[in-house]
Order: C-alpha cells, then structure tokens, then sequence
C-alpha cells in the first residue's frame, strides 16, 4: 500500500533526512587512508544518538541470516549494497559507498554517498560522477504524472550509454514512518510504465552502479552484496517527496560537499 504525506509529516520527514545528511558529513570529515569502517560506524551511531535519533539500519532483519550488527552500510570498491563495517583499514584509491539510515520523530531518513580513499583511478571517478548525475536526472521525472518506469528509465540510459552497468537486484523503495514503503523504484525501466506518481508520495532514489558487468554475488554473511567480476560499484542515494512540476529532496549532501570542498563528486 502506498500512504501519501501531508506537508506535516514531509516536513518530519524532511528532518530526518538531513540529520543523515549532517550524520555523512561527519564521515567525510573522518575518512582517509588508515581509517576503519567500523570506526567510521562508531563515529556516525555516536552523532545520530547525540541528536535524539535511532539508527535504522542497526538490528534491521534479514531473510538471508542474522539481522544487520552495525548502524551504517560501508560497501568498499567492489561491494554494491548493504556492506558491513570491519577493522580492515582502507588504503587510497579505495571509494566506499556508506547507506545511512535514522528514525526521528517518528520518521525514517535514508540517503547514501560514495566517498573517494585518496587518490582514485580516472575510471572510477568517472563511474561515481556519472551515478550520482543519473540520480538527479532520476529525480528530475520523480513529478506528479509521470510514472515509476520514467525514474527507472533516466537512470539505465544515462549509466548504460556511459558504458556502465545497472544492478536489477535492488532497488528503491518508498519511505516514511517505516524505511520500506511502497512502491518499489528500480534503476531501469520503460518510459510510461509502472506505479503513476502523485503529490505527497515520498521515495528513496538510489542508483546502484557497476564499472562493468551488472551481475552481483552474495557474500556469506548474508548481507554484502558485490559485483561478480569484481569490478567497483557506486551508490548515491537521495529521498524526495513528489511534486507538481517538481520533486523536493529532502535529504542533502550539502553538509558533505562543504566538508569535501573541492575533492566533492
């Protein structure tokens, strides 16, 4: 079942999607060779905490195994999705894609960010700058009347005529007081097709994006999804709520693009 907002509840929604915004800030000014992922976990549950908030992520359930032990996803190089924070610490020229989740006021927020380690190679920063840019085109169909298909569209195209893969596995999701709502909202699809969209629906956009081919493995814990050929990966994620003529995103990667300055995606 779908549940549109009303402006009250965009707005509640609105604060928990920028406290993760503010919460991946604090990772980025943390993050360089010699870090840890779970340090970079420590870091952002301690800040979600101090600011009255519950990280969603941490307990969430699995079908697969045991439910997820940490409070944010660190997906490094080659995993796509749902990576679990370790003590391996990461070298330059690594990029790690951190989902973050919180739950305020009775709201969840949900948006995601792919940092470059370092220095990284010209092909993965390519990779990065064309899945974050095919966001925003996702972003710019996600209005009153077009229909899901049309996201799904605007992203495939854009990422697969830059050569680059769109994992079919996971996908977007609606979002509000529970972080998984209907509809889903795939990365590909056919213009015109799938759930029509209307003012008040909020979403999780967030293109999964493979330097080459899109096929994906699970590894043994159940939860780390990677590519097949090991090739990099790249996520960015945005929550919107649908407009007339326009989306408004709700979360923000202002706070980590004034901490980054000019090494910003």
């Amino acid at each position: 079942m779908i549940f549109l907002k009303t402006d009250d509840e965009i707005e509640l929604l609105r604060q928990s999607n920028q406290l993760v915004g503010k919460t991946l800030a604090e990772i980025a000014k943390i993050i360089k060779p010699g870090i840890t992922t779970l340090e970079l976990d420590k870091v952002a549950e301690e800040f979600i905490r101090d600011n009255g908030a519950i990280p969603t992520f941490k307990g969430f359930p699995n079908p697969y195994g045991g439910p997820f032990p940490n409070s944010i996803c660190t997906s490094v190089n080659d995993q796509v999705v749902h990576g679990i924070p370790n003590n391996i610490p990461l070298k330059d020229g690594d990029i790690v894609s951190v989902d973050c989740g919180t739950l305020l006021n009775g709201f969840c927020g949900d948006s995601a960010y792919t940092f470059c380690v370092g220095e990284v190679a010209p092909e993965v920063l390519k990779l990065l700058k064309t899945t974050k840019e095919s966001l925003y085109l996702g972003i710019e169909n996600a209005v009153h009347g077009k229909r899901i298909g049309d996201i799904g569209y605007a992203i495939q195209s854009y990422c697969e005529s830059n050569s680059f893969g769109v994992v079919r596995e996971f996908v977007g999701h609606g979002i509000g007081k529970d972080m998984h709502e209907d509809p889903q909202v795939p990365n590909y699809g056919k213009r015109g097709y799938g759930t029509q969209l209307k003012k008040g629906m909020c979403i999780a956009i967030e293109p999964m994006i493979t330097l080459g081919d899109r096929q994906i493995v699970m590894e043994r814990d159940g939860w780390s999804v990677r590519t097949r050929d090991r090739k990099c990966a790249a996520h960015f994620e945005h929550t919107v709520a649908i407009g007339v003529g326009k989306a408004t995103i709700l979360s923000s990667f202002e706070f980590i693009e004034q901490v980054l300055g000019d090494k910003a995606i």
